[in-house]
């Protein structure tokens, strides 16, 4: 797949992820087959988008392994479902949530929460060094592309 793609920053992982996941629709594809969506309906009822550019975005996602179709147990149409790299995204997914909550909403404003399997909400997410120290754009840098 990256041997034939054409890249916005070849050099550069930040741009390639974006290149293949970084549109707002397929950031909500992924979002809501995390959350279970399978079917072609459940994408297009949860995120309201159009037939046309759902169909685009899901084949973008299904040429880059983040989503693959698969045989339902029950033999109907073919469904979506994430592949280990889509799978990958998860921490992406959080850490978009955490920042929405944190900077995209009022003060005592409804919205939903991510809680974990014992119903507790999930704990900010930050990376941390080797040593357990939390990390930040002050305390990183980016090394030269090799």
């Amino acid at each position: 797949m990256a041997g034939d793609a054409v890249w916005t920053d070849p050099g550069c992982p930040v741009a390639r992820a974006v290149d293949v996941f970084g549109d707002r629709w397929s950031l909500l594809i992924v979002r809501d087959a995390m959350d279970g969506a399978r079917s072609f309906t459940d994408f297009q009822v949860r995120t309201g988008i159009a037939r046309n550019i759902l169909a685009d975005r899901l084949r973008k996602l299904v040429a880059h392994g983040l989503i693959a179709q698969v045989e339902p147990p029950s033999g109907k149409r073919r469904v979506y479902a994430l592949t280990e790299a889509g799978k990958d995204l998860f921490p992406v997914i959080v850490t978009l949530r955490q920042w929405g909550e944190r900077h995209a909403f009022e003060a005592g404003e409804a919205r939903s929460v991510l809680v974990d399997e014992r119903g507790e909400v999930v704990p900010p997410v930050v990376p941390v060094a080797a040593d357990g120290m939390p990390l930040t754009s002050d305390t990183t840098s980016v090394r030269g592309r090799g």
